[in-house]
């Protein structure tokens, strides 16, 4: 008769646990959780469309001129501002003058790194000014024209004293402008 009564308990508890378990499991298939994050901003100008998210395709450069010159062919492109304005909304705060422009991406010292096949090249970009962007740092502060403007840079393949390998590459480089 001991033998049956433990065998009752035994099922009765484990009977008596299993809708709580299968309740809980319920509850917890009807939550989730979402991250957000985001950013209020006050700019002088807005950036164009097309400027916002660039390819820039710097084609096929031979080893050899990155062997004979130390880099490939420049290449142009252009970051459009639009509806530039000098005020600020509210007298709290003057009138905007300046920004910055910020590239960011891979360092590899003075230069932007790749990823891929190739070895022994980064990236190199200048603005129409001569200044060199260096990953992190901004370049130097320019006045803000109302209206439209167009910033101009060029982006080239350099050397970056290792080992030259052939082969394909890409690099994601950001960039970023602040406002004074």
């Amino acid at each position: 008769m001991l033998g049956i009564k433990n065998i009752t308990i035994v099922f009765s508890f484990i009977f008596l646990m299993t809708p709580f378990t299968s309740q809980a499991v319920n509850i917890a298939q009807g939550w989730g959780r979402v991250n957000m994050q985001g950013a209020i901003i006050d700019t002088a100008c807005a950036i164009a469309v097309e400027s916002r998210d660039q390819t820039i395709d710097l084609g096929i450069v031979p080893v050899a001129d990155i062997i004979r010159d130390g880099h490939g062919r420049s290449k142009p492109f252009t970051i459009e501002l639009v509806n530039c304005d000098l005020e600020r909304d509210g007298n709290k705060f003057p009138d905007w003058k300046n920004f910055q422009v910020t590239f960011d991406g891979d360092a590899e010292g003075a230069l932007f790194g790749v990823q891929g096949d190739a070895s022994g090249v980064a990236l190199q970009i200048n603005e129409s000014g001569g200044h060199a962007a260096i990953p992190g740092s901004p370049l130097p502060l320019r006045n803000i024209t109302p209206g439209a403007m167009q910033l101009n840079y060029t982006m080239k393949l350099v050397a970056n004293n290792h080992a030259l390998k052939a082969g394909s590459y890409f690099s994601s480089i950001r960039f970023k402008l602040d406002y004074f």
